[in-house]
């Protein structure tokens, strides 16, 4: 398997504007707490199941500091008056062996567009190839464009700790 902190791959939005998928590095946290500030609340909501403006500098070191092998991490980045920014990005951490738990954020002006899904495609296939067995999401009822986007991939729903959150697993 390639090495996972030089991951690249380009791809196309339904509407067909070029993005490049690659890993996430230590020197986007700048770029990657601007395209948090460009994501809306409600956005940030369905992604942290809180309203969340900001993040302690713990929570920054946690999704700044990628192993590539319990945590794996890729952005999205997309050409916007001449310089290459943020547009949303995914990760899987391993819970425990075998399994991990997926996470998605794309900022709003790109949603709609197709990149909830080719994040999970990109990470599926990533975590298939590192061993995984099972991808797991944990998805708030109401958040319904991630709930499509799982059921392409055929996540399925099951049992979960809280009642409130929809826990989909992926059997890879």
């Amino acid at each position: 398997m390639q090495d996972l902190a030089n991951y690249s791959a380009t791809e196309r939005l339904r509407d067909g504007r070029e993005i490049k998928i690659r890993a996430l590095r230590p020197d986007d946290k700048d770029d990657m707490l601007a395209a948090i500030g460009r994501t809306g609340t409600h956005s940030l909501q369905r992604r942290f199941f809180v309203v969340k403006r900001g993040f302690s500098e713990t929570e920054i070191a946690f999704f700044m500091n990628i192993d590539y092998v319990n945590h794996v991490a890729l952005v999205a980045l997309a050409e916007e008056d001449g310089r290459s920014v943020i547009i949303g990005g995914g990760r899987y951490v391993v819970t425990q062996p075998g399994q991990a738990e997926i996470a998605l954020v794309v900022i709003d002006n790109y949603q709609g567009q197709g990149l909830g899904t080719l994040l999970t495609r990109h990470l599926s296939i990533i975590a298939q190839r590192a061993g995984l067995k099972e991808l797991i999401a944990e998805v708030l009822p109401e958040n319904i464009a991630m709930r499509k986007v799982f059921e392409k991939f055929g996540f399925r729903a099951q049992r979960g700790s809280d009642p409130q959150v929809l826990h989909l697993v992926l059997k890879l």
